[in-house]
């Protein structure tokens, strides 16, 4: 008598619940990427701020992670997917506070994947969205409030965003008012994760104020290895990010996966283009920073473009945002690092673009304008995103003076010159001094260590 196979015991240990075991793993996996995103993120905001604040520009990231991890099981996500207290504003947040009443099989309903891995996986687009905003908040603001401030905001801004936006049409939610009653398309985060980044970031940029010497000083980035080994990381992460919101391992994630690798790839080449056009020269920054200029576009559009919409899409995100990134010096904001000019801008782009270039032949099955589609839904992503642009404003505005007047939000002017590495964490990234001791006695590199070091 020969032994079963595997083949022959399936339907011994088929899930009784309905879950898919093909999808439940893709969502873990992409769970996991998207996870990668915060430390990838660190690494290239890091990159991009003077030695003298790179771990703290770190730390708001970390600092993120942990704060809206625990707040989003706690509450965050019965805020954006309970069900709906009215008008499609905001969810029940009693509903699945803690997630307990996740842990059984039966609380799975005739979902595919088990609904408390995507409470996990849609708490992990809060953590990166909340990090984004500290990038524009840059080498100024205290560590303690900046957690005090993320964690009101993930509470008040971006779980209410969420719920207006996000369907999960398998569990008890069916998506806000913008996702119901409007239509707008927003397939992984366009609205809720750029727009309210970018939003938020310009609101806090206009609370603290202006770096001492902005556009006077030189404020390059002291490590691009770091930034572009970074982009990497987000790119690769981003695939979790979007074809993870097919929530399976199915034709969709297929979909959204290729138009991510086309729309990020033709960002880069966009932004490039610009610099070499306008300046003479293509380099490392911008292509990390056209690379995710592409990726911010297609993420509300992944799945509902074709193939070479996603690169008209991309290459137009870098374009644009290569333009967009200047404004803050003709308008006098400080967008440290250029999250209103990356994120608010891309993710309008990317947002709008659905009105414009969707077709019907992609999963989410719209016509935009060029399609034949009409104005309608065009009226419906502008609506929609602009609506976002202008709560997340507003209200994260409002969070940063309060806490502002409260604790204060942004450092001591002596503590910004000497370095907020030292002051807040009493921590240096680069032990520069040492080195620099070391090999003072040569008479050779120890002085033009210390230049360097001053010019940062």
């Amino acid at each position: 008598m020969t032994a079963p196979s595997l083949l022959d015991l399936a339907p011994l240990v088929a899930d009784p619940t309905g879950l898919d075991s093909g999808d439940t793993a893709w969502l873990l996996a992409a769970s996991a990427l998207v996870l990668l995103m915060a430390p990838g993120l660190a690494l290239f905001y890091g990159g991009m701020v003077r030695s003298k604040s790179v771990l703290n520009m770190m730390m708001m990231t970390f600092g993120s992670l942990a704060v809206v991890t625990i707040l989003w099981v706690l509450v965050g996500y019965s805020i954006a997917f309970g069900d709906d207290l009215g008008l499609g504003l905001v969810g029940d947040p009693t509903q699945y506070a803690g997630l307990s009443q996740l842990m059984s099989e039966e609380s799975n309903g005739d979902s595919s994947v088990p609904l408390i891995l995507f409470a996990v996986f849609q708490g992990l687009f809060c953590v990166i969205t909340g990090a984004l905003v500290s990038g524009a908040i840059a080498d100024r603001a205290r560590f303690g409030a900046w957690m005090v401030f993320v964690g009101v905001w993930t509470l008040v801004v971006y779980a209410p965003i969420a719920h207006w936006i996000f369907d999960f049409s398998a569990g008890d939610h069916v998506g806000g008012w913008m996702a119901n009653n409007l239509g707008v398309i927003d397939f992984a985060g366009g609205t809720a994760v750029e727009i309210t980044s970018g939003a938020s970031g310009l609101a806090l940029a206009l609370v603290l104020g202006r770096r001492i010497g902005f556009g006077k000083d030189p404020m390059r980035p002291h490590n691009l290895t770091l930034v572009m080994l970074g982009a990497g990381l987000l790119w690769f992460g981003w695939f979790g990010f979007n074809a993870g919101s097919a929530l399976g391992a199915n034709q969709t994630a297929a979909v959204v996966f290729t138009t991510t690798l086309l729309a990020g790839a033709a960002g880069a080449l966009g932004w490039l283009g610009v610099e070499r056009l306008r300046d003479g020269h293509a380099t490392s920054l911008g292509a990390a920073s056209g690379l995710v200029s592409g990726l911010v576009a297609i993420t509300p559009s992944c799945a509902s473009v074709s193939p070479v919409g996603a690169i008209v899409m991309g290459a137009v995100a870098g374009v644009v945002c290569a333009l967009a990134v200047g404004l803050k010096y003709r308008f006098g904001y400080d967008d440290s690092l250029d999250v209103v000019g990356v994120h608010l801008v891309g993710g309008l782009v990317g947002t709008f673009g659905i009105g414009l270039i969707a077709t019907a032949a992609a999963p989410t099955g719209v016509d935009g304008l060029f399609y034949g589609g009409g104005l309608d839904q065009l009226g419906r992503q502008l609506v929609g995103g602009g609506a976002v642009f202008v709560y997340a404003f507003v209200v994260s505005g409002i969070i940063g003076l309060v806490i502002d007047k409260a604790m204060g939000f942004r450092i001591d002017e002596e503590h910004e010159l000497n370095g907020i590495d030292l002051v807040v964490h009493a921590e240096t990234a680069y032990d520069l001094h040492a080195t620099a001791g070391a090999r003072s006695g040569s008479g050779v590199l120890g002085g033009s260590t210390a230049t360097r070091e001053e010019e940062r």
